[in-house]
């Protein structure tokens, strides 16, 4: 059976996502062509590319010449006559010089010229620029380049205004995405099954734009929703008929062994799917879901599939791919979080050996030397047998990954090896610098611990990443002062850090035991299509409070975390580029 796999807008484009790979290889493995195709990093490709911006040039020409039609008939108000004064400012002349920016910008993005960060922070404004100007022929529109910001004037938590947005030719700049990239590979391939992967939320109203658009032409195709974020609307889903109009099935959970299953059950022409596990689908009767839910073997699986995606387009100088050793949390305690709800089943992980034999293949089969392993956070045990193995087999590759602090990491010898191994950028979930406030999140960190390996991490060249956040319930602004005390405290193991408020997410512990917390959540009738929740609590800071000291902590926290780039992939390859995590020249003047 020929299958088009899609991975829509929007998302960094300076990797490829796994899942469609690791669903491809799973496909091809059992004989059935696969095309996978990364929308999200074809569309930047495409917008940052001159025959896109004369495109976007008659669009504004033509809304010129509109407001300047209308100007003489009536008085434009405030906010036109400032749009009227943006789209007269974007003249040929601002198009010639746009256009051989960006050609400019693209090339420092490809080339050694990445590595002096005055060209790279020149070329990243250069992209933003060209974005604001694209987002003048959608006007509302505000499109960006990532990180994840673009607002269409849609809001993508409420299912009716999904479903306005798909038919706005003004402002859906995804309806012209699927003209020149999607719709060219359906009429070339003709596949009997698309699959969308789905794996955050601003991906809900391109994903359906394409969907709409691909219904109205090729209506006998047959589309298949997955990824996270379809898992944890499920409960719409199952009870939206408009929406789900739009698509025909929805895989929940993991996907490989359902995708797998559903593509045989189609190609025999059956009709039924009631035994498809891990499945949605609509027939005459209503909406469905079935009981069989499966977990995938992960040690079985195939090494993921990248064949077909465009591995040079990505915006990096060379190749990086993602690798996950690992499904789930081994830890899986915290009560703020909801990751759990995208597995079937409880934490599972490869053999080391087979990892690195992964590992060696990938590298071998795709020329790279650089991998992001995307494990939710990895196993003490794991990261040291697995630095181990890459130093015993000299497997030469530059690695990056996501940790959570634990006593087992505190010795010399775990970062000797994972330093020798290649390992060279590592966020860590700290969360709080107060010890009664991670015992409220069920952490079981220990701040002596977080001290240590930051300061050994540091020790061996490695960066480290410090995520954390604001106004969990029940915690005091005082409690949350000792979380930016701790970190001035000990800036100097602390290269970067990322704050956020807390977000009462849907599927979390709190959420679900919210008296247990001291929460009263709020849930929207309206917000149908929401994954977090507005609350107040009865002790502590507020979501305002906490709002309030973030803003205040970004103002005056030390100047060494204000970085003229925050792209992880970017600084990843600083690190292992300079061979230090001493990177003087990546602080904004």
């Amino acid at each position: 059976m020929k299958v088009l796999l899609l991975f829509p807008p929007e998302w960094l484009p300076t990797e490829p996502y796994l899942s469609l790979p690791m669903l491809t290889a799973v496909l091809r493995s059992a004989g059935h062509e696969v095309i996978q195709k990364d929308i999200n990093v074809e569309m930047y490709d495409m917008m940052l590319s001159a025959p896109f911006l004369h495109h976007i040039q008659k669009r504004i020409t033509h809304a010129r010449a509109h407001y300047q039609q209308q100007s003489t008939v009536q008085s434009l108000n405030e906010e036109y006559r400032r749009l009227l004064n943006m789209l007269c400012d974007n003249n040929e002349e601002r198009f010639t010089h746009l256009v051989e920016d960006v050609e400019k910008a693209r090339k420092i993005l490809k080339s050694d010229a990445f590595y002096d960060i005055n060209k790279l922070e020149w070329a990243l404004n250069c992209f933003n620029e060209t974005m604001a100007v694209i987002s003048l022929a959608y006007y509302p529109a505000q499109i960006r380049f990532p990180p994840m910001e673009t607002e269409i004037g849609y809001r993508s938590y409420m299912s009716p205004e999904i479903l306005n947005a798909v038919d706005d030719e003004r402002v859906n700049v995804f309806r012209d995405v699927y003209r020149r990239i999607v719709e060219p590979v359906i009429e070339d391939e003709l596949p009997e099954l698309i699959g969308i992967s789905v794996v955050q939320k601003k991906q809900l109203i391109p994903t359906f734009t394409f969907c709409r658009m691909i219904k109205e032409k090729y209506p006998h195709v047959h589309i298949a929703l997955g990824g996270n974020i379809i898992t944890r609307i499920r409960d719409v889903l199952g009870n939206n008929v408009s929406l789900y109009s739009l698509f025909d099935t929805a895989i929940l959970y993991e996907g490989e062994t359902a995708l797998l299953e559903l593509v045989n059950t189609l190609e025999s022409r059956k009709k039924d799917l009631s035994q498809v596990p891990n499945l949605m689908y609509r027939d005459r009767n209503g909406i469905h879901t079935n009981a069989k839910v499966c977990a995938v073997d992960i040690a079985k699986l195939p090494p993921p599939d990248f064949d077909g995606l465009p591995l040079d387009t990505y915006f990096v100088p060379g190749r990086i791919l993602p690798y996950l050793a690992t499904r789930g949390c081994y830890w899986g305690h915290c009560a703020f979080c909801d990751h759990s709800q995208g597995y079937a089943k409880k934490f599972r992980t490869k053999p080391v050996r087979q990892i690195a034999k992964e590992i060696r293949f990938l590298k071998t089969k795709y020329g790279n030397r650089h991998f992001h392993f995307t494990d939710e956070s990895y196993p003490p045990a794991l990261f040291r047998k697995l630095s181990r193995e890459f130093v015993r087999e000299k497997t030469d590759i530059a690695w990056t990954t996501h940790m959570r602090f634990e006593d087992a990491l505190t010795g010399d010898d775990v970062w000797q090896d994972a330093a020798a191994s290649g390992c060279r950028c590592l966020y860590f979930g700290y969360e709080s610098g107060n010890k009664r406030v991670l015992q409220l999140m069920n952490k079981a960190t220990n701040l002596e611990v977080i001290k240590a390996v930051l300061q050994k991490s540091a020790q061996h060249g490695i960066w480290n990443h410090c995520m954390g956040f604001f106004g969990f319930p029940g915690e005091t602004r005082s409690e949350a002062e000792d979380t930016i005390r701790f970190l001035h405290k000990n800036k100097e193991h602390v290269h970067s850090v990322g704050f956020m408020t807390f977000m009462l997410g849907k599927y979390s512990p709190v959420a679900l035991e919210p008296e247990k917390y001291g929460v009263s959540l709020y849930k929207n009738p309206e917000w149908d299509l929401a994954l977090d929740y507005y609350f107040t609590v009865q002790e502590g800071m507020g979501i305002q409070e906490a709002a309030d000291l973030l803003e205040e902590f970004e103002r005056n926290h030390d100047p060494k975390w204000d970085l003229r780039t925050y792209v992880r992939e970017y600084i990843f390859l600083y690190v292992d580029h300079f061979q230090t995590n001493n990177l003087p020249q990546l602080n904004r003047k």
